[in-house]
């Protein structure tokens, strides 16, 4: 984790979420991947601040280099 992604069992079913908030890191991911910026998303957002939102990609960032990915054929 890092100082602004936490996971905790009572909150989102455990999903990792940003401090203080039931914002899920999927949610940004998933804003990214539809072509928001940063500065849209704290649009959506006004609770977040740009590192909140930097710490979420950084966290799936590190997630994803740790799977073990295995090919399908």
């Amino acid at each position: 984790m890092n100082e602004y992604v936490v996971v905790n069992p009572e909150v989102c079913a455990g999903k990792p979420v940003l401090r203080g908030t039931r914002i899920m890191v999927r949610n940004i991911l998933g804003m990214v991947a539809g072509g928001y910026t940063v500065d849209r998303i704290l649009e959506a957002y006004p609770e977040l601040t740009k590192a909140m939102v930097q710490a979420a990609l950084e966290y799936a960032a590190t997630v994803v280099d740790e799977e073990q990915v295995v090919a399908c054929a």
